[in-house]
Order: C-alpha cells, then structure tokens, then sequence
C-alpha cells in the first residue's frame, strides 16, 4: 500500500503525481499534479520568473493553480482505491 511521502522526495522532471496541499479554507486536497521549473514554463512561451516554478494543479478542466504540497504519492495510487483492489 502507497504511503503519503514527504514532498521533498517527489519527483521534479515534470511527471504527474498525485500531491496533497492545503487551501485558504484549511481544507486538505488531494490532486494530480506536477512540478514544473522555470525552463519548463519558458519553453510554453508567455511571461515567467522564477516565481512561477513550483507545483501546479488543475482545480477544474480549465484553470490550473500554483500551490504548495505537504506530500506525494505516485498517480493513480490512494489508500482508498488499493483498499477495493484486495477486497
């Protein structure tokens, strides 16, 4: 079974994985995300800094969101759907 881990240890080559942030409300999300350095968002074209590097996430199908993870786990991997696969 996946184990939340610490942000720190998440990958940063740009692969999506599921990540856990907390919004302005407290709530904690849980969401597919990916890391995405400056080079990467420079090559997309557009106005970047270093600012802009970080963890994005799509809050729906068409707006995407910097925030700041408190971990990682591998995509598609949650303690809930592994539960149902060995039942």
């Amino acid at each position: 079974m996946s184990k939340k881990q610490s942000i720190s240890s998440a990958p940063t080559d740009g692969s999506k994985v599921q990540i856990f942030w907390t919004d302005e409300d407290g709530q904690e999300n849980q969401s597919i995300g990916q890391y995405r350095s400056l080079d990467r968002l420079k090559v997309t074209g557009g106005q970047w800094d270093e600012t802009d590097a970080g963890w994005w996430v799509f809050t729906d199908s068409s707006t995407q969101k910097k925030v700041t993870p408190t971990g990682w786990m591998p995509a598609g991997k949650s303690d809930e759907s592994e539960e149902n696969e060995e039942e």
